[in-house]
């Protein structure tokens, strides 16, 4: 039976890729597991499914990710080892997310692109809506969690939506760009909602439709794994999600929402360093204001 309780309860991470541009360090160690500070991409991830109060994590894996499962697990001789000492603090965070979270996995055995890895966590997922994050876009403000935001808006339009970003139009080839036209909201700035027509995976910036970039954040209705499934191979005989959801946009079912906060491009070793530095910066600002406050 189909699931219809419209709270979104499970987010999907695709997290197979070979994270190449970041060799040799991803040779053994899997690109979602790259830290930012102390903290794994992957984990601020699932924190910010957590805070659109999603509690099942669906990671989709691949050869050589065993790291991912360990992380998200009770690591029985460590514990003991810190248990009582100055050193046990670090640990409740991912303590906190272990608690509060299911974890379930499986394999995407062969890389045929963010389509074919989406279709292959449907058993994790079911018939039921869901969002998407890709780790390695880090996404960060001082209010409301991305993805938080992109759930209130689900839950008054019912329809797929994408999360997108302002991009200089020599960078169209790196996204997928969509167009379309605008959804007035009322407790939005204009412009901020687009109801989309047009999506065309990583075109040459004078085929491109826009300067509004996908980015890895997506809520998706379960139709999409029947369209996926009927989806022809694209560019670089890769299954695109961006075709899908195209299928769905020319029924009117998808909604681009140009987001509030900060996104870093951590599949690339400048985003990353950017973003490190970023959350550094933050971090010991938050730091400073805590001293300040017991002074």
């Amino acid at each position: 039976m189909p699931n219809d309780n419209t709270r979104i309860r499970k987010c999907l991470f695709p997290a197979a890729g070979y994270g190449t541009r970041f060799l040799p360090a991803t040779k053994a160690i899997p690109k979602e597991m790259l830290p930012v500070l102390t903290k794994p991409l992957l984990q601020y991830g699932v924190e910010e499914a957590i805070s659109a109060k999603m509690s099942t994590m669906a990671i989709v894996t691949g050869r050589g990710k065993r790291a991912i499962e360990d992380h998200f697990d009770i690591s029985y001789e460590l514990e003991h080892q810190i248990k009582g000492t100055s050193k046990e603090h670090y640990l409740t965070e991912i303590r906190k997310v272990i608690t509060n979270c299911t974890f379930s996995y499986t394999r995407q055995i062969e890389m045929k692109g963010l389509g074919h890895a989406i279709l292959c966590g449907e058993t994790l997922i079911g018939d039921e809506p869901f969002a998407v994050i890709l780790a390695d876009d880090l996404c960060d403000n001082d209010g409301e969690s991305v993805l938080s935001q992109m759930t209130k808006l689900y839950e008054k339009y019912k329809c797929s939506i994408v999360a997108v970003e302002e991009i200089p139009p020599k960078d169209s080839n790196k996204y997928g760009v969509i167009a379309g036209d605008v959804i007035s909201h009322p407790e939005l700035d204009s412009g901020s909602l687009v109801r989309v027509t047009d999506m065309v995976e990583k075109p040459s910036p004078e085929n491109a439709p826009s300067n509004l970039a996908i980015i890895g954040r997506y809520i998706l209705t379960p139709d999409i794994f029947d369209i996926i499934k009927d989806t022809k191979p694209g560019k670089g005989g890769e299954i695109q999600i961006t075709d899908a959801l195209l299928t769905q946009a020319k029924q009117g079912k998808v909604i681009a929402y140009k987001f509030k906060g900060k996104r870093f491009d951590c599949g690339s070793v400048d985003g990353f360093v950017e973003a490190t530095n970023y959350f550094y910066k933050k971090n010991n600002s938050s730091k400073n204001q805590a001293k300040d406050g017991k002074d």
